[in-house]
């Protein structure tokens, strides 16, 4: 069974590291919110992200990127709302972390 983790909270702390421990090898991560701070150039989260199986699908919420003046790495596929959508019926399951 696949899941999409949703994480919008601060990268820098408990939510990422929880979801990280609970990755399947099929799993999503969905990164909106302040979650996308995780893939300022240089940080700890996004050196957790980069070291991830292949795998392992991560995406970024592309209005919560602008927002935040960031840039997804190559890795990191941007998603709009209705990708969003379409991912959300892509996995078995979808769980948000708070």
């Amino acid at each position: 069974m696949t899941t999409l983790h949703l994480l919008s909270r601060s990268p820098f702390g408990t939510p990422l590291d929880s979801a990280l421990r609970l990755l399947g090898v099929r799993d999503g991560l969905l990164l909106c919110g302040d979650a996308c701070h995780a893939l300022q150039p240089g940080s700890a989260p996004l050196q957790l992200l980069e070291h991830l199986p292949e795998s392992i699908a991560l995406h970024a919420l592309a209005e919560d990127l602008k927002a935040r003046n960031l840039v997804a790495p190559e890795r990191v596929r941007v998603v709009d709302y209705p990708g969003f959508v379409e991912l959300c019926t892509r996995y078995d399951k979808v769980n948000g972390w708070l």
